[in-house]
């Protein structure tokens, strides 16, 4: 027993590792090992000698216990100190920039544009793509025997509804559920018409209406906001211009130019050598449009506009074909990290 005691405490003392000692506690303390063994021996022994014998066979099972619990303990803090210092961080390092995501350069002018117009009090409505020909068309004045219908060739889910080809349809709703009080919506979100898709046209794209329902409200105040407009957009030293046009919800109709943003109006490729850029259509709201709304004409006046996202998108950063809006390149869509 003796002989035993020595053998194990030295054994103990040199364990390397903390499997090393398991392996000897097996050895020594197992349910067959050496100490277990001497147990047997009680057998064999006159019935005096029993009570002795069994508690120096306990007291060498508790030392040798006692002695593995403190050299577990020592090998387990020299296990810890070598992980700390191997996995040491050095908290001195540069952090690793995480990969960060983008906004669509269409997100971003929206976000833009509407941030501009609910500066101005304007209230951002948007409603479901598919809509009512109602609202698309009769309500805005172009019935279904209007030459105005050829101009946009539609996608119909059947003869009464069909998907957008302007977000008028939800300015119309507007005007009939706010009638007669005082409207400034603006209405953004994605249109359809059937269209072969090349570098300036898109069977979808989006737009952004604006409509202005109150008390005197005349064209001086639609020039007034689209200057605003284009300077915010386009840099402080932009001038717009009026040109006469037809649309069937507005009367009188014009087509609304900023000078270049490349020569400053005085001419280059860009702008064909005109000095000025098409960018919008707009008008006063048609007398019509708002008789069926509920309004009378004469005590409500207003202005409408549209504005195509992808066309100032495209002049306000120098974008060559609108396909590169929809053919989902990261690298494109990485170049537009903020919008100003």
């Amino acid at each position: 027993m003796q002989k035993l005691q020595q053998t194990a405490l030295e054994e103990i003392s040199q364990a390397a590792t903390t499997a090393d000692l398991n392996d000897l506690r097996v050895r020594y303390l197992g349910k067959k090992g050496s100490v277990q063994a001497l147990m047997k021996n009680m057998k064999s022994l006159p019935a005096a000698e029993k009570p002795a014998y069994g508690q120096k066979v306990n007291g060498l099972k508790q030392e040798l216990q006692t002695a593995m619990d403190a050299r577990k303990e020592m090998l387990e803090k020299a296990e810890l100190d070598r992980r700390i210092a191997g996995e040491k961080i050095d908290v001195t390092l540069p952090g690793r920039q995480p990969a960060a995501g983008s906004l669509h350069p269409l997100t971003l002018v929206q976000q833009e544009l509407e941030d501009l117009f609910v500066g101005l009090g304007y209230q951002v409505i948007e409603g479901p793509e598919v809509v009512e020909d109602l609202y698309c068309f009769e309500r805005a004045n172009i019935p279904r025997d209007h030459p105005a219908r050829d101009m946009q060739d539609s996608l119909y889910i059947d003869p009464e509804h069909l998907l957008r080809t302007h977000t008028t349809a939800l300015q119309m709703k507007v005007l009939e559920e706010e009638a007669p009080r005082d409207i400034k919506v603006i209405c953004p979100g994605k249109v359809y018409r059937r269209d072969d898709d090349d570098a300036t046209h898109s069977h979808q794209f989006t737009q952004m209406e604006g409509l202005v329902i109150g008390e005197h409200i005349s064209l001086a105040d639609l020039k007034g906001t689209l200057e605003f407009l284009a300077r915010k957009m386009f840099g402080q030293d932009r001038e717009i211009r009026f040109r006469p046009s037809y649309f069937p919800f507005t009367e009188p109709s014009v087509e609304v130019d900023v000078t270049c943003h490349v020569c400053g109006g005085k001419g280059c490729p860009t702008c064909k050598h005109t000095g000025w850029i098409e960018i919008l259509g707009a008008g006063e709201v048609h007398p019509h449009v708002l008789e069926m709304a509920g309004y009378d004409p004469a005590k409500a006046q207003g202005f409408a506009f549209g504005v195509g996202i992808e066309r100032v998108a495209m002049l306000k950063y120098g974008i060559d074909d609108i396909r590169h809006f929809y053919t989902n390149d990261k690298r494109f869509a990485s170049m537009f990290g903020r919008f100003e």
